[in-house]
């Protein structure tokens, strides 16, 4: 079985935001699934997905720290048209990457005990966001 939907996020503030139970509650299917995978596309440039730890609200923080200093936005781009969060938002998409796979088993995503799918906001002020999730397998 296939199915695949798009689900749109509402704005929410730079950082990285746990996105797991909206992705779950968007796929009603997800729950015949006996075995499968879901892949969860961001359809944006400025924005990424991460899978990570979601118990300690200690890691968002620490993750979004860490990923502006990898990146920091003092650095001398040449694309500056949109603001000085826009091209450090880019490099830090393609550095987390646009999408995620996740293996489906009896009726769940099979992710580890503490982890979580994360949307990564880059701007400042983020837009509304689409997610294109695609899920696939046996369903029962």
């Amino acid at each position: 079985m296939w199915v695949q939907q798009r689900l749109s996020m509402p704005p929410v503030a730079r950082g990285f935001h746990l996105v797991t139970p909206q992705i779950v509650a968007a796929l009603p299917e997800l729950a015949t699934m006996t075995v499968g995978l879901l892949h969860v596309f961001i359809q944006h440039t400025s924005a990424s997905l991460s899978i990570n730890e979601n118990a300690d609200p200690d890691v968002p923080v620490d993750l979004e720290n860490s990923i502006n200093s990898l990146v920091p936005e003092d650095f001398a781009y040449t694309h500056t048209l949109e603001g000085p969060d826009d091209m450090p938002a880019h490099v830090k998409a393609s550095l987390l990457g646009s999408s995620v796979t996740i293996p489906v088993s009896d009726g769940r995503l099979a992710l580890g005990t503490w982890q979580g799918v994360y949307l990564c906001e880059h701007r400042d002020r983020g837009t509304r966001r689409h997610l294109l999730l695609t899920l696939w397998g046996a369903a029962d």
